[in-house]
């Protein structure tokens, strides 16, 4: 079968907004390459919203259905995209760098015996081999990587690449997919607060670092976010003091996000920081330490005390 091939994510039966971005960027190299675009979806009673991937630049959907797939599980995803990859043998094989596609990308790779790129920031095609850009020692440098070995596995850092839609619909063909030899179950899922924003898919992300002071001031945060339709995140050093959970971190030891607007909020600006947020499109600093380190990554720097401007910018807004 051969190709460009995509690991589609989905949660609760509905596509997250990565699958879009990596069949974008998918389809840009499949057309590089004179190939198509294929996408392995694994879910539960979800036939009806594969066709849908078209718009994105999938040609063909390989739909393998079954109660295993409902939720994500590690060994279950692993056998069954191990089994499908090896039957078709494409060339290239894409997935978000989520939390599920850093979980399963490097399964698979080890499974297959090939290597793989992790949190892309590009994508080309040089002599006929993927080329793919992503940053090392904490996003000091940018490498271009190719990969050794069949298939070619890449994973694609959310926000980065762009969404485009085409219009047409992909043929489904439903395949049997073996979950294969699972020792762990999903027991419970703990929904996020409803109406929260996930912090790897949010266009803009308001950050609260040391400089909070306390938990209960998180709150003007909120009251910023509220306005922007904004994600709330929080540097290490406010996770550790116990101000927000470790889902809301953002940071080396925590999520990597690349949001159009990044709002830091009393953050010093800590290299572990940086990593997790620096590819933000625009990043505005709010610190009254006029020598803190994130000045200096800022694209707009405010110096000032945070309970003073912050306030005020939720106000004009």
């Amino acid at each position: 079968m051969a190709g460009v091939w995509i690991i589609a994510e989905q949660r609760d039966g509905e596509f997250r907004k990565i699958t879009y971005e990596v069949a974008s960027a998918a389809k840009k190299v499949a057309d590089e390459l004179g190939t198509e675009v294929t996408a392995v979806v694994l879910g539960s009673g979800m036939e009806g919203a594969c066709a849908d991937l078209g718009k994105f630049g999938v040609a063909k959907v390989l739909y393998g259905d079954g109660e295993a797939f409902a939720a994500y599980t590690t060994e279950a995803y692993t056998n069954a995209c191990a089994a499908l990859i090896k039957d078709g043998a494409p060339d290239v094989v894409l997935m978000g760098a989520s939390m599920q596609g850093k979980d399963l990308g490097g399964r698979l790779a080890a499974r297959l015996d090939t290597g793989i790129a992790v949190d892309c920031t590009a994508l080309a095609v040089d002599g006929g081999k993927l080329k793919a850009t992503r940053p090392m020692y904490a996003g000091k440098v940018y490498a271009d990587v190719f990969i050794n070995g069949t298939p070619q596995i890449a994973s694609l850092r959310p926000n980065v690449f762009d969404i485009s839609e085409t219009g047409a619909q992909a043929a489904v063909e439903s395949v049997a997919a073996d979950a294969g030899e699972v020792k762990a179950v999903v027991a419970e899922v703990q929904a996020a607060e409803e109406g929260k924003i996930d912090l790897t898919e949010a266009t803009v992300i308001v950050s609260g670092g040391r400089g909070m002071k306390d938990a209960d001031n998180f709150k003007i945060l909120e009251e910023l976010a509220g306005k922007l339709n904004a994600a709330v995140g929080a540097s290490r050093s406010a996770v550790d003091a116990g101000w927000r959970s470790h889902t809301d971190q953002v940071g080396q030891t925590g999520k990597v996000v690349t949001p159009n607007l990044y709002i830091a909020c009393g953050i010093s600006g800590a290299i572990q920081h940086l990593a997790g947020m620096g590819s933000s499109k625009v990043i505005v600093a709010i610190n009254k330490d006029p020598d803190a380190p994130i000045h200096t990554k800022a694209d707009y720097c405010v110096v000032g005390d945070l309970f003073d401007v912050v306030p005020e910018l939720t106000k004009d807004i």
